[in-house]
């Protein structure tokens, strides 16, 4: 798989040769981060945090707010850095050199990388300037049992779009064990690297090749897919932001290329050719993360989907209408929309004062309930007041998953 990388310095988007010389400036990194979240984690690295000389923490901070998911890198040499960046909600963090089995041992272990340099598969140190004289396959040998995974950078290669080594790629997923998860960072410019490094077992970390055109991204998410069917498509599952299934549709290389140029659902009909989801019906989709399954041959769509719903016959899915919380947050936002005459929950809508008083009395009734049927029932009336409040703020049930989500990933517990 890809991970798209954001290097900051200087509060700009930038892409270094070598680690030194400044090659592009991309600018503000959130547009980029939300073209490059189709692909699902993003690799952000803090340049001038790792080289001690200033910080873009309100940056990832940013971004890590906005939601993407940020393997957050650069300057973190110490564990109140590394528990604050767990906290604020970064899928993960990178450790360079302050990767140590005394420092390691205190945070989730599947939640760290330990990011290694290698130049001609000698570890560097010291933004790549100091030799260790230690082979990398040593150091991995050494860190594996206190980390998730590893990022490992080709030094040489780095920003040079001349192909990764994929020899020594091979040698350091052995190396890492099925425990920890390899990226590799370093020359990767081709789909046909990212497919070999993905049948290996490890992921490509790739900068420039995006950041300069040479790499499709729609081309590099689809890298490790294969399909043996004649007409060579891919089964889609469509699911909403909250992750239920929508219904069943066909990708093929080219309808992936468009979605993701898009940013929409574009599927390939097997009758039709290309087919843009709502271009005639109204019902379109945002396109917000492409995954692919364990297989490698079937991808899943998460998507936004608005209008009536993803199926022709003008319903929530396929499979029929939503049921439960999908559903009245459906019904409420209609009504938020065109409030119909003597409806309660109008009243509520247009009653700020109302609907706080009787949350605060459902939520009172449900802390009193003591039956399970008495349980059901009043957590059932606060669920509804809730989701009218959400109605009214135009907050959609999936932000506040996300935000639930975020708040999982804290390591530092209420005392």
């Amino acid at each position: 798989m890809i991970v798209p990388s954001i290097d900051l310095q200087d509060g700009r988007t930038v892409q270094l040769v070598g680690g030194e010389t400044m090659a592009l400036e991309a600018g503000d990194p959130l547009p980029i981060a939300e073209r490059f979240a189709l692909a699902g984690e993003i690799a952000v690295i803090d340049l001038d945090a790792a080289m001690g000389r200033g910080s873009n923490a309100a940056l990832i901070e940013r971004l890590l707010d906005a939601g993407f998911g940020c393997r957050v890198g650069g300057g973190i040499r110490d564990l109140a850095t590394a528990r604050r960046w767990l906290d604020r909600g970064a899928a993960k963090i990178v450790l360079g050199t302050a990767a140590r089995p005394e420092l390691l041992r205190e945070l989730p272990r599947e939640r760290v990388i330990a990011a290694l340099d290698a130049r001609h598969g000698e570890v560097v140190v010291e933004g790549w300037r100091k030799r260790t004289g230690r082979g990398i396959l040593e150091r991995i040998a050494e860190l594996r049992d206190f980390v998730g995974g590893f990022l490992v950078t080709f030094v040489e290669r780095e920003g040079r779009l001349g192909g990764t080594d994929l020899t020594l790629a091979e040698a350091v997923v052995r190396a890492a064990g099925p425990a920890c998860r390899v990226t590799i960072a370093g020359g990767v410019t081709t789909p046909e690297e990212i497919a070999a490094l993905d049948r290996l077992g490890a992921d490509a970390q790739v900068g420039m090749a995006l950041y300069t055109g040479r790499l499709d991204l729609a081309d590099a998410i689809a890298a490790p897919l294969r399909s043996d069917r004649p007409d060579g498509l891919f089964p889609t599952v469509v699911a909403d932001e909250r992750g239920i299934a929508l219904g069943l549709a066909w990708s093929s290389r080219d309808s992936l290329r468009e979605a993701v140029r898009r940013r929409a659902g574009v599927y390939q009909s097997r009758s039709r050719g290309l087919w843009v989801k709502g271009e005639t019906s109204g019902s379109t989709q945002e396109l917000l993360r492409i995954d692919l399954d364990c297989d490698r041959d079937a991808l899943r769509f998460l998507v936004r989907q608005r209008g009536p719903g993803f199926c022709h016959l003008e319903r929530f899915s396929c499979f029929g209408e939503a049921e439960g919380l999908a559903r009245l947050e459906a019904t409420l936002a209609a009504r938020a929309a065109a409030p119909p005459e003597g409806s309660y929950t109008a009243r509520l809508l247009a009653d700020p004062g109302l609907l706080a008083a009787k949350l605060r009395e459902e939520a009172d009734e449900l802390a009193r309930a003591e039956g399970r049927e008495d349980v059901v029932w009043e957590a059932a009336d606060l669920l509804y007041f809730a989701l009218v409040k959400l109605a009214a703020a135009g907050v959609r049930l999936a932000e506040v998953e996300r935000h639930l989500d975020r708040r999982a990933r804290k390591v530092t517990r209420r005392g």
